[in-house]
């Protein structure tokens, strides 16, 4: 065992950083299951949905503010602050593209999803569960085996969210005749492509606690 991991496994942990992040992505995961009910939801009811995504999503900033705080506020932590804040980071950053998403397609009087934005909406949920079984396996680094199954998956769905991304886009400037609409239209691709962008992101992060902890 090499001493770094000694002795950090013989000092006192600061464990409120994982109810933290557990909470985090709990929130994060209860947030995309709001925004898969987008297609579906009929005009009337849409600033209801997208006002439920809003709250969501200034819980996470919450929670993002009270993980900053604990870290400024201590001395242990249960590992390198710096990895505490990029994970707070890329978790509050999906949160804010998902949220951009929702409220751009309430403001720009979108009257249906495209298939493809339905596709991209479907992969980040996807990759955002596999994110939030990630995140509460964190406080058994055992569990590597587990954990490394995860963020392949979370991979996969950015690979996968990249392909739907590169072929909405040629599909909305080869079919699509409005230029105001293709622009509204790709601004929301890019926010979708982007949270599954940030969803790899922070599996990279628990990657390289595995490595660390190894």
């Amino acid at each position: 065992m090499k001493f770094e991991t000694l002795l950090a496994f013989l000092m006192p942990k600061n464990d409120v950083f994982f109810g933290f992040f557990e909470k985090t992505v709990d929130n994060l995961a209860s947030t995309t299951e709001l925004l898969k009910k987008l297609p579906a939801t009929p005009q009337a009811d849409l600033g209801a949905l997208v006002k439920a995504i809003e709250d969501l999503e200034h819980r996470g900033d919450s929670i993002t503010h009270d993980i900053m705080a604990e870290l400024n506020g201590t001395f242990i932590t249960p590992f390198d602050r710096e990895d505490i804040h990029r994970l707070a980071s890329s978790i509050d950053d999906i949160l804010d593209n998902i949220n951009g998403s929702a409220v751009r397609f309430k403001l720009y009087r979108l009257k249906e999803c495209p298939p493809d934005m339905v596709k991209l909406i479907t992969i980040l949920d996807r990759s955002v569960r596999e994110l939030q079984r990630g995140v509460h396996m964190m406080r058994d680094l055992r569990k590597g085996p587990g954990i490394a199954e995860v963020l392949k998956k979370v991979n996969e769905c950015e690979n996968e969210a990249d392909t739907v991304f590169e072929e909405a886009v040629a599909n909305l400037f080869e079919l699509e005749k409005d230029p105001v609409l293709i622009i509204k239209l790709k601004e929301i691709y890019v926010s979708l492509e982007t949270a599954t962008d940030k969803c790899e992101d922070a599996a990279n992060v628990i990657e390289g606690l595995l490595i660390k902890n190894s």
